[in-house]
C-alpha cells in the first residue's frame, strides 16, 4: 500500500476542480482505500482531491500584488485564462466567439447571474454540462453532512455570482480562527470577571498580618479605601509619560513579521532608554521631595485603577476594531463579540505610528514593575526600621530588574512573539501588561514589607545559582531562536541541525532547542521559582506566581503545539519524535 504524502492538519494547496487555480487548504483525512485526501477550503468547503492535485506551500511563489489564493474572480489582469471549466462559469453554448463584439460580450456575461452554492458545494438552479458532471464525478463534490440535515431554508444561504465559484468568501478574513480557546465565550467571561477579583483578594490577603485561608475572603474595605481618583488621575499621567518616551526619535527603527498581506510594519525600539529616562524622573522627583512611600500605601487603589483604565482601553479598542478591514484583523479573531472583546479583533491598533498594542506590552506595565519594587524596598526600609534593605527583599528587586532590563535590552525579541503576531490586542493583553504584571509580578516585594524573612548567605547562593542557571537558559534559547529567524543561513548557525518544512522554513533539533520543545519556557519557570524563594516558607501566598506562571506556559506550550501541528504537518510530526520533551 503507497505511503501517504501529507499528514491530516497539515495546510497545503489544493487545486480546485475543473481549474488550473491552487488555493490554501488543511488535509482533514485520507482514504487508504480510494487514495483521495478529504480537504478544507478557508470558507469551509469540503473537497476528496487526489495527490497529485495537492502540492506544499513551498511549491508557489507569493504574488507581489496580493495573497496568493486571492479568488479568480479577482485576477482580471491576467491575460490567460484556464481552458478547464470552473463550476461557476457559464456553458460555452452561452458564449460568443471570439471574433463577436467584445463589449457585447461583458454585456451579456454580466445578464447571466449564475446561483451557486459556495458551502456546502452544491449547484442549485443550474444546468450542470456533461464535463462538468465528469469533474463531480472525478473530485467527489459531496456535500457535508449537516448540508443533508437542512429544510428547504437553505435558500438563504446561496450566494449569485457571474464568475466561477471561489473557495473563498468575502465576509471575513481568511486567517480567522473558529476554534475558540480559552473555553470559548463562558470561559473568557469568567476569566474577564475573575481576573480582576483575584487581583483584589491577594493583595487584600497580603496585607494581614497573618494571612490564612481560614480567613478567606478577607474583610473588603471601604469604598473610599478602594478607589481615589487621585490615584487614577496619577496613572493616567505615569502612562503618558511613558507614552511621550515612546515617541521620542531616539533608537533604530526595524522591520516587525510580515503580515498577511505581505507588510511589514516598522517599530521604534527605544524601551531601554525609556527606562534610564523613567529612572532620571524618578530620582529626581525622590531628590525634590516626592515619596514613593505614596505607592504602597495606595497599592490596591493603584491596581484598581490600573484594571479600570485596561477596562476603558478595551472598550476602546473593541469600538475602533469594528470598523476595521478583513486585513487588519488579528488570526486569533473569530467574529464573536464577546470572545473578541476579551481575545483582541484588530492585530494592531495604531494612531498613526502609534502602536497601542507593542506600546503596553513592555512600557507601562513592566516599567512600572520595577518602580514597584522600589517603591516596596523603601517601605520596608521605612516600617522596619532599617538602614538597608533586607538580603531577601534586594534578592527580588535585583533578580526582577534584571529581568526587565533584559526584556527592554532584546526589545527586538518580542516583534517575533505570538502576541504580536498571532493575538489581537483586547481585554486579555491591556489588562495583563497594564495591571497583572506590575502589581503580581511584584507581589513577592509586596509579602516581604508586612511579612519580613533573614535569609543565610548559604541559602542566598543557592537561589542565586537557581537565577543565573534558568537565566542562561532562557537568554540562550531566545538568542538562538531570534537569531535564527532573522537569518538562518548566518555561519555562526551552521553547526545546527534542523528539520525542513512544506512552509519553507526549518525547524531547530538541536541546540537549546533540541533538548526541550520550549527551552524558554523552562528558563521562565526556574527564574520565577528563585523570586518566590527569598520569601521563606511561611505562607503559600508569595508562591502563587510560581503557580499562576507555570499554568500560563502549559496552556500556552498547548496553543503552540496546536499551531505548530496544523502549520508543519509532518516535520512536526518528525520534530516530536526527536525532541520528545515538552518542557521538563
Amino acid at each position: 500500500m503507497p505511503s501517504r504524502k501529507f499528514a491530516d492538519g497539515e495546510v497545503v494547496r489544493g487545486r480546485w476542480p475543473g481549474s488550473s487555480l491552487y488555493y490554501e487548504v488543511e488535509i482533514l483525512s485520507h482514504d487508504s482505500g480510494s487514495q483521495l485526501y478529504t480537504v478544507k477550503y478557508k470558507d469551509g468547503t469540503e473537497l476528496e482531491l487526489k495527490e497529485s492535485d495537492i502540492k506544499p506551500l513551498t511549491s508557489f511563489r507569493q504574488r507581489k500584488s496580493g495573497s496568493a489564493s486571492s479568488s479568480p474572480s479577482r485576477r482580471r489582469g491576467s491575460r490567460s485564462r484556464s481552458r478547464s471549466r470552473s463550476p461557476g462559469r457559464p456553458p460555452r453554448s452561452s458564449r460568443r466567439s471570439a471574433s463577436a463584439s467584445h463589449q457585447a460580450d461583458i454585456k451579456e456575461m454580466r445578464k447571466e447571474v449564475l446561483e451557486v452554492k459556495l458551502t456546502p458545494l452544491v449547484l442549485e438552479k443550474f444546468h450542470v454540462s456533461e464535463e462538468r458532471s465528469y469533474v463531480s464525478a472525478q473530485y467527489s463534490l459531496r456535500p457535508r453532512r449537516e448540508e443533508i440535515k437542512e429544510t428547504d431554508s437553505k435558500e438563504e444561504n446561496i450566494v449569485t455570482t457571474t464568475r466561477s465559484a471561489s473557495p473563498r468568501t468575502s465576509e471575513a478574513p481568511a486567517t480567522q480562527t473558529k476554534d475558540l480557546e480559552f473555553g470559548g465565550v463562558p470561559g473568557v467571561l469568567l476569566i474577564m470577571l475573575g481576573l480582576p477579583a483575584c487581583l483584589c483578594l491577594l493583595l487584600l490577603m497580603c496585607e494581614q498580618k497573618e494571612p490564612s485561608l481560614l480567613n478567606f475572603p478577607p474583610p473588603l474595605p471601604a469604598w473610599q479605601d478602594l478607589w481615589e481618583t487621585r490615584v487614577f488621575g496619577v496613572y493616567v499621567l505615569w502612562f503618558l509619560m511613558q507614552a511621550l518616551f515612546y515617541l521620542l526619535p531616539v533608537g533604530k527603527v526595524v522591520e516587525g513579521m510580515p503580515l498577511a498581506d505581505g507588510r511589514r510594519l516598522k517599530y521604534r525600539l527605544n524601551g531601554f532608554c525609556a527606562l534610564l529616562l523613567t529612572s532620571a524622573v524618578i530620582g529626581a522627583a525622590v531628590f525634590w521631595g516626592a515619596d514613593l512611600h505614596y505607592v504602597y500605601g495606595h497599592f490596591l487603589q493603584f491596581a484598581l485603577a490600573a484594571a479600570a483604565f485596561s477596562l476603558g482601553l478595551s472598550v476602546y479598542l473593541a469600538v475602533r476594531a469594528a470598523g476595521a478591514p478583513p486585513g487588519a484583523l488579528a488570526p486569533s479573531s473569530s467574529g464573536n463579540a464577546i470572545y473578541d472583546f476579551f481575545i483582541g479583533r484588530e492585530l494592531n491598533p495604531r494612531i498613526g505610528t502609534f502602536d497601542l498594542k507593542y506600546f503596553c506590552e513592555l512600557r507601562p506595565g513592566l516599567i512600572g514593575w520595577v518602580v514597584v519594587n522600589l517603591a516596596m524596598l523603601l517601605a520596608e526600609m521605612r516600617l522596619q526600621n532599617r538602614a538597608a534593605p533586607s538580603l531577601a527583599m534586594t534578592l527580588v528587586n535585583s533578580f526582577q530588574l534584571l529581568y526587565v532590563v533584559d526584556a527592554l535590552w532584546n526589545e527586538e525579541a518580542l516583534l517575533t512573539t505570538m502576541d504580536i503576531t498571532h493575538d489581537g490586542f483586547g481585554f486579555m493583553l491591556a489588562f495583563g501588561d497594564l495591571a497583572w504584571v506590575p502589581f503580581i509580578y511584584s507581589f513577592q516585594a509586596f509579602y516581604l514589607v508586612g511579612h519580613p524573612n533573614e535569609v543565610s548567605w548559604p541559602m542566598a547562593s543557592l537561589i542565586i545559582a537557581l537565577k543565573l542557571c534558568g537565566y542562561v537558559i532562557f537568554r540562550g534559547a531566545n538568542s538562538q531562536k531570534n537569531a535564527f529567524r532573522k537569518n538562518p543561513a548566518d555561519p555562526k548557525l551552521a553547526h545546527l541541525k534542523t528539520i525542513h518544512t512544506s512552509t519553507g522554513k526549518d525547524l531547530l533539533v538541536s541546540g537549546w532547542w533540541g533538548f526541550v520543545r520550549h527551552p524558554n519556557y523552562l528558563g521562565d519557570l526556574l527564574m520565577a521559582l528563585a523570586w518566590s524563594l527569598p520569601c521563606g516558607f511561611g505562607h503559600a501566598l508569595p508562591y502563587f506566581y510560581v503557580a499562576y506562571f507555570t499554568v500560563l506556559l502549559v496552556h500556552r506550550e498547548a496553543r503552540d503545539e496546536r499551531h505548530c501541528r496544523r502549520r508543519y504537518g509532518l516535520a512536526w510530526e518528525q520534530y516530536c519524535r526527536r525532541v520528545p520533551y515538552r518542557i521538563l
